[in-house]
């Protein structure tokens, strides 16, 4: 009785904590959906997507607008029965500055649990239809496929990046079955043709998010990578497209994680001319903390990093960028008896605000990734408690 009245308790100060700040708003989404996506055009113009189960063991990717205070009617991008749904490989969505939409959602290629190819759609009508999919992967191989980042090319162009595992298959590669999961790159034009493939790194971490982001020298992705040696390794790494060539690879923190399995928590970047951060989950040392750099050279080297949490993270994080250089940066954190989403602000100069709490929200899988994105001076969430919710932040924390 007494551990459930503490539940209680905390579930109070969390609503009296946050009513003033965050507001919930009406999901368009389903009872049992969940893999939302959040993502913000040039203009301003919020997207949601997210996945629906349906009867017959068949999946709808779908899509709302945030238009005012409310989403709009939910649309259709794709849907299928042989999809590979997961709490951590999930579908996103962007939109390009050419007003183009692009989505992916993951397919299976044989009965094998990790089978899969990436599927990417796009719309050029403002998600009225939707092209057939092209899969942006020429192997194929009926191997992993996954962890996908959509972004803008510098000129414009479609770009992703994904984890590959095609030279984990018997047969394939230089190893022979035994090879490694690495991180590729391609961009697609807009009449679908693939340019400028790339292999980014020979060797990392098999199962944790990708993300990019756009500088003003060119775009950057982050990874958690996987050392070489014995010690297995899994700190953050970046890589950066310079004229025209991607960088090798550079951590971004000397962690020294040692883990002989991959932790499934990818990390978060955002960028602003030649200002990015990049916000991460690790647990070296057993002393798990979610952490936070700077740099001021479009990711060339970074600043010392910082710690964002509150003494029991889980992790999954997501980051944004302001207009002043600061950031917002979002986890779970773990509580008795439950957890929480909380979020805050740090500047340039390493201040630390303090944290909100966005909801009560468990730390089970099924609570997936949570997501933000910046809409002019509100922030809208988007996270998974039985269905995918979403709430509002009216005014930025100090």
């Amino acid at each position: 009785m007494m551990r459930w009245h503490l539940i209680l308790v905390l579930l109070i100060v969390f609503a009296r904590a946050t009513a003033d700040q965050v507001r919930e708003i009406p999901s368009p989404a389903g009872t049992g959906s969940g893999q939302p996506n959040l993502t913000v055009s040039q203009n301003g113009q919020v997207y949601l997507s997210w996945i629906e189960r349906l009867p017959e063991r068949k999946f709808s990717l779908r899509f709302a607008v945030h238009e005012g205070d409310r989403w709009s009617t939910p649309r259709v991008i794709a849907e299928g029965s042989n999809w590979f749904v997961n709490w951590a490989d999930f579908p996103s969505m962007v939109a390009l500055p050419d007003g183009t939409l692009a989505a992916h959602w993951l397919v299976k290629s044989s009965p094998e649990t990790f089978d899969y190819d990436v599927h990417i759609s796009r719309s050029f009508d403002g998600g009225q239809s939707w092209e057939k999919p092209l899969i942006p992967h020429r192997d194929g191989l009926r191997a992993e496929h996954g962890f996908v980042s959509l972004f803008a090319a510098p000129d414009g162009n479609l770009a992703a990046i994904w984890l590959d595992g095609r030279e984990m298959k018997a047969g394939t590669g230089p190893d022979h079955g035994h090879g490694n999961m690495t991180l590729r790159y391609a961009k697609i034009r807009r009449d679908g043709t693939l340019t400028d493939e790339a292999l980014l790194d020979r060797r990392v971490c098999e199962c944790c998010q990708t993300a990019a982001a756009l500088t003003s020298q060119g775009p950057v992705a982050v990874y958690r990578d996987r050392s070489t040696d014995r010690n297995e390794v899994r700190d953050i790494s970046i890589v950066r497209l310079i004229d025209g060539q991607w960088s090798a690879p550079q951590t971004v923190a000397n962690d020294n994680w040692e883990l002989s399995g991959c932790p499934v928590n990818g990390p978060a970047i955002a960028a602003r001319d030649r200002q990015v951060a990049v916000a991460w989950y690790t647990a070296a040392g057993n002393s798990p903390h979610v952490k936070l750099a700077f740099s001021d050279n479009a990711g060339q080297s970074f600043g010392r990093p910082l710690i964002i949490d509150d003494g029991e993270p889980i992790g999954r994080v997501d980051l944004l960028m302001l207009a002043d250089g600061s950031v917002l940066v979002s986890w779970i954190e773990k509580l008795a008896g439950g957890g929480a989403l909380r979020f805050r602000r740090v500047n340039r100069s390493g201040k630390v605000g303090s944290a909100t709490t966005i909801a009560p929200s468990g730390t089970a899988r099924s609570n997936g990734f949570p997501q933000m994105v910046l809409n002019q001076k509100s922030i809208l969430f988007a996270w998974t408690a039985g269905r995918v919710q979403t709430a509002v932040l009216d005014s930025l924390p100090e």
